[in-house]
């Protein structure tokens, strides 16, 4: 093994002890059920923040915005406002709200609150929503742990399955012992490694360009499009559609329980003013630097130096511009993003199944010792069923790009959920059977304009319906399939209206 290998590897090294330490460090502080799914309601804005801006990036964001930006330059930067509306959203007009109502109704997870906000008593909603992420977590987290293999085959050139299998192995040693205290310490670590490698990495090849109009001269020559966010000879509906779709992936921070969580586990309201700040800070710099990763690289290396592969720019960038160390530094960087994703998806579908099936519904009476072995237990079996999804992707998938991959499993947790989460802050007709449409729409509208819409358009010569689809993806025309149907069931529904007697007081007194 040469020197730079070894270099490497105790970067490496370094990053696995640290959240080692952080699990059983967090371990200490796991009292009962509310301590491994919210830690207790103690969290204070900084770690919110981190937390849930690490937690809502993932894999796509190191490997697949950068590669983004590779491919099709300022145009990506569309994503960045996205996540800016998304995120700015989320912490300023829907977190206060969000807080005081869980707090009142002493929610646990987004289920909890759901049932009581909509006053069901059949538990069936809670049902639903706890089935949805069982079965979209280990998907999104499968997409994780392809990535996770695909880094350490960049990094280190090692086989993509022994690195998917050790880099979730550190998952696993943390996440079941710390569970959400874990979870939080871990992702201010990681997320801070994620900003400032995605801060210093774009400068770095500046510099190695000569500047900016250097960087600037090249993108032109390769091609001037990189450098237009928007079509130079006039708008068509494809254009508008493509970026329509880059903008609207903002959309899963207006509820996904992964990231809404954060707001429930706040020690109170008055961290909500400086986590926003926090948060977007955070998003502009760690966002925007991402794409300039991918335009820097493109001005400086082609695909075939890179390793024939958009989404292998950042890992080929810090291999090749940095010392050794530092480049390992980047694979815990990219591993960071990764893991910092797996273990909230994790806890969240842990939850669901223990708290919101098991104890609410079954067994209400048993102890918090044993509700957290058991929530211990599940969640090592849905890593490994996460594990297993990312190994078949690794299978059948294998040279599908990272972006879109992990899109589509994001994409089926904020439609399942974020219609249904906006509309309860700020509507107070929504009932509980809207909001179960509402879900099961959003749940099966993601598959279906995925794989059944797009080749029945063809099958009938409605092939520019079918190429405007694909541009907007999943996500725009699913949310909305939510939100429609969680409209027109409520409004339908007049014994639903009559038990929401005193949301409308409840909601007035959130704002």
């Amino acid at each position: 093994m040469d020197s730079d290998t070894l270099q490497k590897l105790l970067a490496f090294l370094l990053y696995a002890a640290t959240l080692i330490v952080i699990g059983l460090l967090a371990s200490r502080r796991m009292h009962d059920i509310r301590d491994f799914f919210v830690s207790g309601k103690r969290l204070g804005f900084i770690n919110a923040a981190f937390s849930a801006r690490a937690t809502g990036e993932s894999a796509w964001l190191l490997l697949g915005l950068t590669g983004m930006g590779y491919a099709i330059g300022v145009k990506a930067f569309w994503v960045v406002v996205g996540e800016l509306l998304g995120v700015g959203i989320a912490w300023l007009f829907m977190a206060r709200r969000f807080k005081r109502l869980t707090d009142r109704y002493d929610s646990v997870t987004v289920p909890d609150y759901l049932e009581s906000r909509l006053r069901d008593g059949g538990h069936w909603l809670r049902l639903i929503a706890a089935g949805s992420l069982l079965v979209f977590v280990p998907i999104y987290a499968g997409t994780q742990v392809h990535a996770a293999g695909g880094a350490f085959n960049a990094f280190l050139g090692w086989n993509h399955y022994l690195g998917a299998a050790v880099g979730f192995s550190i998952v696993l040693l943390y996440i079941t012992q710390g569970g959400f205290t874990a979870v939080v310490w871990s992702d201010v670590f990681q997320g801070t490694l994620m900003l400032l490698g995605l801060v210093v990495l774009p400068i770095v090849g500046l510099l190695e360009a000569g500047g900016v109009t250097q960087v600037l001269d090249r993108l032109r020559q390769i091609d001037p499009s990189l450098l237009a966010a928007y079509p130079g000879n006039g708008w068509d509906a494809m254009q508008v559609f493509s970026i329509i779709g880059l903008v609207m992936i903002g959309i899963g921070f207006l509820g996904s329980p992964q990231v809404f969580v954060r707001f429930i586990s706040l020690r109170s309201e008055k961290e909500i003013a400086p986590g926003a700040v926090t948060a977007i800070t955070w998003t502009v710099l760690a966002d925007s630097g991402a794409v300039l990763v991918g335009i820097t690289g493109r001005a400086l290396f082609d695909l075939d130096t890179i390793g024939g592969h958009q989404d292998k720019i950042l890992p080929y960038m810090s291999d090749t511009l940095l010392p050794a160390f530092f480049s390992g530094v980047y694979i815990a960087m990219v591993l960071s993003a990764i893991m910092s994703t797996i273990d909230s998806l994790l806890v969240v579908a842990s939850s669901a199944a223990v708290r919101d099936y098991w104890q609410k519904t079954r067994h209400p009476d048993m102890p918090d010792d044993t509700l957290v072995a058991m929530s211990r237990t599940l969640t090592l079996v849905l890593s490994l069923i996460a594990f297993a999804v990312g190994i078949g992707i690794m299978l059948y998938n294998k040279e599908q790009g990272v972006f879109w991959t992990i899109i589509f499993g994001w994409s089926g947790i904020a439609a399942t959920f974020c219609p249904v989460i906006v509309l309860s802050l700020f509507w107070s007709k929504l009932t509980a059977t809207g909001a179960k449409a509402s879900m099961i729409a959003g749940f099966l509208s993601v598959p279906l304009f995925k794989f059944v819409i797009p080749p029945a358009l063809t099958s009938i010569g409605a092939d520019r319906a079918r190429e405007l689809l694909v541009a907007l993806d999943v996500l725009p025309p699913s949310f909305a399939a939510g939100m429609i149907v969680a409209v027109v069931v409520s409004l339908c529904d007049r014994a639903g209206r009559a038990r929401m007697t005193g949301v409308a007081e409840e909601l007035r007194s959130t704002s």
